[in-house]
């Protein structure tokens, strides 16, 4: 798998370097912005104990939440593969959309017509300032690589994910990615 300069669209994958954060290690993040002012991106593997109805009663359904990263936890977050269905959604990138209008998406949940791998909610999002992001994948703190998944990425399973790209890397990446999460249970 080919290292990249980040770009919307691309995913963000944690290194080594960061497995003691509790955030971000182990982390696959999608990166929904990225422009001279800063990037904006998603924890797409960090499911919460909370679902859709937990937070939002009206929701009427059990969706998973996901820790979107530790900016704005306060706030929902969602994005979706169904731009058809919920106007105003703005592309990220291969068919991957984010938010959109809350009141039509919340009338598609109460009928049933959204399935749970077509979006995902999160609280808070992840943000870097002005070339912050380059400066942590230059320490390598980030691995920068293509969403080979394009908009079946939602599909993935979250918990397999990290390690699934980890292999994919190869080389040293392949030992991180077998090591337990907690290095002193080595």
């Amino acid at each position: 798998m080919k290292k990249l300069s980040p770009t919307k669209g691309k995913l963000l994958i944690s290194d080594s370097s960061i497995l003691l954060d509790k955030v971000f290690s182990r982390s696959v993040l999608l990166l929904a912005e990225h422009n001279a002012k800063g990037s904006v991106g998603f924890i797409l593997n960090k499911p919460l104990n909370l679902s859709l109805q937990d937070v939002i009663p009206e929701a009427h359904t059990n969706f998973i939440i996901y820790n979107g990263g530790p900016v704005e936890q306060d706030n929902l977050y969602f994005i979706h593969t169904i731009p058809s269905l919920i106007p105003n959604s703005i592309e990220i990138k291969d068919g991957i959309f984010w938010g959109g209008d809350y009141e039509v998406l919340f009338e598609l949940l109460k009928t049933n017509q959204v399935a749970q791998n077509d979006i995902r909610f999160f609280l808070g999002y992840s943000g870097w300032e002005e070339n912050q992001l380059h400066e942590e994948i230059a320490q390598k703190a980030w691995t920068c690589v293509e969403n080979q998944f394009t908009n079946h990425i939602l599909e993935k399973n979250p918990i397999k994910l990290w390690k699934e790209l980890m292999v994919d890397l190869g080389d040293e990446f392949i030992i991180w990615a077998n090591a337990p999460e907690d290095p002193v249970m080595n």
